[in-house]
């Protein structure tokens, strides 16, 4: 599991075993966890942020997009 970058309390990453499914990263705070789709950002799963945090997770997802497609590239498609 790749860890891309940690900001505050949040860990970004991808799973190691998920190449065929489109760009996504995985955000995890303690025992509660959150995918986004990459490129555009959206959610596609939600296990326990409230909506207030999960809009914060998400905007830091959309300034930080580039990068994380970038090291989704260079980990899956070197």
């Amino acid at each position: 599991m790749p860890t891309v970058f940690r900001h505050g309390p949040y860990r970004f990453y991808f799973w190691s075993h998920e190449p065929n499914e489109p760009q996504h990263v995985h955000v995890d705070r303690e025992n509660l966890s959150a995918k986004f789709w990459l490129s555009p950002v959206r959610l596609a799963h939600n296990l326990g942020f409230n909506p207030r945090e999960l809009r914060h997770i998400e905007a830091l997802v959309k300034e930080r997009e580039q990068e994380l497609v970038e090291a989704w590239d260079g980990y899956f498609n070197p």
